[in-house]
C-alpha cells in the first residue's frame, strides 16, 4: 500500500489544522460529558434511526426518520417484503451493534465479510452474496431514471483481483493505525476512499462503508459517535461526498494521485459531528451552570458571530464588571473563545 501512503504524506498542512481543532472537541466531550444515562439512551435511540434512515436514502431508500422508527417499534417476526424496510432493519440493527459491542469487534476481514452478511440480514434479493465479495465486475455508473446508462462514474477493482485489493488494504490499515505514525482520522479517511474504490460487494457497499466508519471513530477514541448521526451528515451534503469521492478516485493509477479532496470532506463531516456533540452538552447542561447574568452574556453570544466585552454589556444591559466574570466562567467552561488581545478583544461561541 505504498501508494496510499504517498497520498498521505501529500495532504495540505490545513487538514491537519482541521484535525487538531476536531480532537480538541473530543477532549471537551471526555471531559464535560454528564448526561444522564437516561438522556443518552434517547440520544442514542434518535441517532439509530436518523442513521439507518440517512444511511439508506443515500442508496435510493424513501422511508424518513419517523417511519424508520415507527418501522422499528413495530417489526417483530413478521415478513419484509418491501426493499427499503428490510434493507433499513439490517443498518439500524447492525449499527446497534456497533455502539454497544465496538470494543468487541475486531478491525480485520473476516469481521468485514461477518458485518455485511448481518447489513443484508433481511434483505431477499441479496441472499445469495451477502458476506461475500463480487463475482462480478461492478464500475460505479450514473443512469437515468429509465435505467440508461448515462457514464461510468469511476471503474472500481475487477472481481478477480478483489480479494487481494482488500487483504492489501485491511492490512494497511490495521498497521497505520496500530504504528499511528498517522492520525487515526487520516487512516479511517483513506482507508473508507480505498474501500469504495474497490467496491468488494455485490450491493451495501456505501452503507458497509459508514457502518465501518462509525466502528473504526469508536475504536479510536471518538465517544460521542452514538449521539450525533454521522450519516445524517453526509445525507445533507449528499451532493458534495460524490464530488469528493469522484475526484479522488479518479486519479488513482494515475500518475497524479491524491486523496485531499475526500479528506477535506471527511474532516469537514467529522469536525461539525463533534461541533454537534458539544451543542448536546450546552444545551442539557448551561442553564444550570451558570447564573441569570451569565445566561444574557451566553444568550447575546448565540446571536451574533463574534462581540467585545463592550458590545455585549451594551446590548444585555449587564454591568461590564459582570460580562468579564462571565466570559472568563464560559471560557473555563470551554463554551466561549477569545480572539485578539487588548482593546481588539472579542469573543464568540464555540
Amino acid at each position: 500500500m505504498d501508494n496510499l501512503n504517498k497520498r498521505i504524506q501529500q495532504l495540505p498542512q490545513s487538514n491537519y489544522l482541521l484535525i487538531s481543532r476536531i480532537d480538541e472537541l473530543k477532549g471537551r466531550w471526555v471531559g464535560g460529558i454528564n448526561l444522564s444515562p437516561q438522556i443518552l439512551s434517547r440520544l442514542k435511540r434518535s441517532v439509530l434511526a436518523s442513521s439507518a434512515g440517512a444511511s439508506t436514502r443515500i442508496e435510493g431508500s424513501k422511508l424518513s426518520d419517523e417511519e424508520v422508527e415507527n418501522l422499528m417499534r413495530g417489526l417483530t417476526m413478521q415478513k419484509m417484503a418491501d426493499r427499503d424496510a428490510q434493507e433499513v432493519r439490517g443498518y439500524y440493527e447492525l449499527l446497534q451493534t456497533v455502539f454497544d459491542s465496538y470494543a468487541d469487534i475486531p478491525f480485520s476481514e473476516s469481521s468485514i465479510l461477518h458485518l455485511h452478511s448481518q447489513l443484508l440480514k433481511y434483505s431477499e434479493k441479496d441472499e445469495r452474496h451477502k458476506g461475500r465479495y463480487k463475482n462480478l465486475d461492478n464500475n460505479v455508473e450514473m443512469r437515468d431514471k429509465s435505467g440508461t446508462l448515462l457514464s461510468v462514474l469511476f471503474d472500481t477493482t475487477p472481481a478477480y483481483l478483489t480479494p487481494k485489493e482488500m487483504q492489501e488494504l485491511i492490512t494497511w490499515a490495521q498497521d497505520a493505525l496500530q504504528a499511528k505514525e498517522n492520525h487515526p482520522l487520516i487512516v479511517i479517511a483513506a482507508f473508507i476512499v480505498g474501500f469504495l474504490k474497490i467496491h468488494p460487494f455485490v450491493d451495501g457497499n456505501g452503507r458497509l462503508s459508514r457502518i465501518l466508519t462509525n466502528l473504526l471513530l469508536l475504536q479510536t477514541g471518538y465517544a460521542y459517535v452514538p449521539y450525533v448521526s454521522h450519516e445524517k451528515l453526509i445525507e445533507d451534503s449528499k451532493g458534495d461526498y460524490y464530488v469528493s469521492l469522484r475526484r479522488s478516485q479518479t486519479t488513482f493509477n494515475t500518475e497524479s494521485e491524491s486523496i485531499t479532496s475526500w479528506v477535506e470532506y471527511f474532516l469537514a463531516v467529522s469536525l461539525e459531528q463533534a461541533k454537534q456533540a458539544m451543542a448536546l452538552l450546552s444545551a442539557e447542561n448551561i442553564e444550570t451552570l451558570l447564573s441569570p447574568q451569565q445566561l444574557k452574556v451566553w444568550g447575546y453570544l448565540g446571536k451574533v458571530q463574534e462581540a467585545t466585552p463592550g458590545q455585549i454589556a451594551k446590548h444585555t444591559d449587564v454591568a461590564r464588571p459582570t460580562v468579564s466574570q462571565a466570559l472568563s466562567r464560559l471560557m473555563e467552561m470551554s463554551r466561549v473563545e477569545r480572539i485578539g488581545r487588548g482593546s481588539a478583544t472579542r469573543y464568540r461561541k464555540f
